[in-house]
């Protein structure tokens, strides 16, 4: 055989993800010899922007760092806010809290899932390709993102970046008439959800489970939204106030977004799949059942299933918000008041992709003097790396196109966000 001569193939803006970043596979006489994730969208500083600001202010700043997922960095706030002023905020306000989480999850998941993800099973370069021959998906999907945006808006005061998230509560809560009379919408967004699940639950997907630990919070209640403790499929369980210990963040030359990894470990896997696996039992009946007729079983480790548990969690999520509309009483007042105190708090929420922990030192004034912010997609840089390498070294039979396309899909299943996503994939290859 004739040997081949070196090729570069170079994709300069990956399509179907939320930032700028790219990545290299090079392969070198039949190997894979490196596999790296490099960032480059400019960093935006947010956490040295923190300092200096009121721990008031938190909320609103923070929820700038994105316009998909606001409210969980919303949340994150002031529950580390509240738990350094030793102020719990519980009842309504909690409800209200969660019903909000809600409303992002069906809506971050209903975009990933159908308009994002889902063209690569279906052969579709796009979700407006699809359009074309399947308005139906595209319809049903942009209805049931809608609802989870509208029942932002009902809580939030705003589809993006909401603006009644304050610490202690909100500055203004819904009237129990006003949510009452969402719940056709929330029902509707239901079936539409159990119709989503059927559709990609019918995807064929490559046999690809990972061995990595799997990190989510659990809840001895609920399925983990706003709290929990931190636990692992190897054995980790520890307080929040313990992340630091068990997991590192380090600064790699080429890219802008730092790589964490589990102490001892190296890379872990935040996100739908670990919140899945580590919290199947704690999912609402009607999910468990939808979860099991769409062939899943209590724990999936495959990212390219990521999908499927995408939707299966965007059941959950408008179930439970039928459950707590169902129950909510308007609290006596908005918010309760919460008084700065020096110190140091930390929170830790599940983000649509995933983890997602803050942590904040304020002095007597409430003045921000130091802030530390973990985003899921910077968890799982390592392990799309590492997934990068294994999925290329298990299909170097591939042409350098199918290739190409289907690493752009491993990049895909993390639904990766902001400064932390992948935008360009580059593979030089020489097979000599």
């Amino acid at each position: 055989m004739s040997a081949r001569p070196p090729r570069t193939v170079t994709v300069e803006a990956l399509a179907r993800v939320e930032g700028e970043a790219g990545f290299s596979v090079k392969i070198r006489k039949g190997e894979v010899i490196a596999a790296a994730l490099n960032v480059f969208e400019p960093p935006r500083f947010f956490e040295a922007l923190l300092r200096g600001r009121a721990f008031t202010e938190a909320p609103d700043l923070t929820a700038r760092i994105c316009g998909i997922c606001p409210v969980a960095y919303q949340m994150s706030a002031v529950h580390a806010m509240e738990s350094l002023c030793e102020v719990p905020v519980g009842g309504a306000l909690r409800d209200l809290r969660r019903l909000l989480y809600c409303g992002e999850w069906i809506e971050s998941h209903a975009l990933h899932v159908a308009m994002l993800h889902a063209p690569d099973f279906l052969g579709y370069e796009s979700a407006l390709h699809l359009a074309k021959d399947r308005p139906d998906v595209v319809t049903d999907a942009l209805r049931l993102k809608k609802a989870g945006n509208d029942l932002v808006t009902l809580v939030g005061g705003r589809e993006i970046h909401p603006v009644s998230v304050k610490v202690g509560g909100f500055w203004k809560t819904p009237s129990r008439e006003a949510l009452r009379a969402f719940t056709p919408r929330m029902e509707d967004a239901r079936e539409r959800a159990l119709g989503l699940l059927k559709l990609v639950s019918g995807f064929s997907f490559p046999d690809f489970d990972r061995d990595l630990p799997l990190v989510a919070l659990r809840h001895p209640d609920e399925y983990p939204m706003n709290e929990g403790r931190i636990v692992s499929t190897s054995g980790l369980d520890l307080a929040v106030a313990e992340y630091e210990r068990a997991f590192f963040e380090e600064h790699l030359p080429r890219s802008n977004a730092l790589h964490s990894g589990m102490t001892g470990r190296g890379p872990y896997l935040v996100g739908p799949l670990a919140r899945y696996s580590l919290n199947f039992d704690r999912l609402s009946p009607l999910a468990q059942e939808a979860a099991r007729e769409a062939g899943l079983s209590e724990s999936c480790r495959n990212p390219f299933r990521s999908i499927v548990v995408r939707a299966v969690e965007t059941v959950y999520a408008c179930d439970e918000a039928l459950r707590l509309i169902a129950r909510y009483e308007p609290p006596a007042e908005p918010a309760v008041d919460v008084a700065p105190r020096a110190g140091t708090g930390c929170a830790a929420t599940e983000a649509p992709r995933g983890l997602l922990y803050h942590r904040y030192r304020i002095d007597g004034a409430g003045i921000i003097r130091n802030a530390k912010i973990v985003p899921p997609t910077s968890q799982n840089l390592k392990a799309i790396e590492k997934d990068l390498s294994l999925f290329a070294r298990a299909h170097l039979g591939l042409d350098t196109k199918s290739l190409t396309l289907r690493l752009e899909q491993v990049v895909r299943n993390y639904d990766p966000c902001i400064s932390c996503a992948t935008h360009l994939l580059t593979i030089d290859r020489d097979d000599r």
